[in-house]
């Protein structure tokens, strides 16, 4: 009997996460932190864009933990019942736009966004990313120096329309597309060898937030909250900065 405990005591700890595709950087960078203090606890993530993930928490997914990109996709998982506790914001990021490090459409400003031919790659709009960016383009539309057809100009541009925002950063960094809104954590430094960045002005700035959360009919909790805890935590804050995030608080 004691021998059946034991062994059962040593079994490994599995923790699913579910997180928005932007954070799978800093997310694997916290894993391999708590794995070194705790062996036997092992996290399987799950990275996607944020309503890809809500649809499949809601379909029973087996999670534990769920990180997203806004707060509009954490409110439609607490509404659905899919959410224990209140959710708490550990993060917040910014959009840039990027073009090839060829720059093959000649974009020298964000003005040539609506140059006619340009390719121009978003997220859908149902994922955080493609969200903002439209929010982005039209507070452009309404800044000094923009055409009023501005917003209707750029989105006649675009080509494609990608499930999550890593996708989005894919497409121009191999060429597929001249430009793409990503957020600033996506231009890791082997992205930003072959893309150029350009940032948005104050006026078109828009603030992405992240909320985290434990997942009802969790089979995990004590390790979900482990891992919360430290996202939240300095050491989670400092790999966060690391990653190009901006604080949650």
């Amino acid at each position: 009997m004691w021998l059946v405990l034991a062994l059962l005591l040593q079994q490994p700890k599995h923790l699913a996460v579910y997180a928005a595709a932007s954070l799978s950087d800093a997310f694997n960078e916290m894993a391999d932190s708590l794995q070194r203090r705790d062996p036997d606890l092992h996290i399987d993530f799950n990275f996607a864009g944020s309503q890809v993930l809500v649809l499949q928490l809601g379909q029973g997914a087996a999670a534990d933990v769920f990180a997203s990109a806004d707060d509009r996709w954490m409110q439609t998982a607490r509404d659905s019942g899919l959410i224990d506790g209140t959710p708490q914001t550990f993060a917040r990021n910014r959009l840039v736009v990027i073009v090839p490090k060829g720059n093959p459409a000649r974009i020298g400003k964000l003005q040539d966004l609506a140059r006619s031919g340009v390719k121009l790659v978003l997220a859908a709009d149902a994922v955080p990313a493609g969200r903002y960016a439209r929010e982005a383009i039209f507070r452009l539309a309404w800044s000094a120096g923009y055409p009023p057809d501005y917003s209707r100009r750029v989105l006649a541009n675009v080509v494609s329309y990608e499930e999550n925002v890593r996708s989005v950063a894919a497409k121009v960094q191999l060429g597929e597309a001249d430009a793409g809104f990503v957020y600033v954590s996506d231009v890791t430094p082997a992205v930003a060898r072959q893309v150029r960045r350009f940032d948005l002005p104050d006026t078109a700035d828009v603030i992405a937030s992240y909320p985290i959360a434990l997942v009802r009919h969790s089979t995990n909790t004590e390790a979900a909250k482990t891992f919360i805890d430290f996202v939240l935590s300095p050491s989670g804050q400092a790999v966060l900065t690391k990653n190009r995030f901006l604080p949650g608080r």
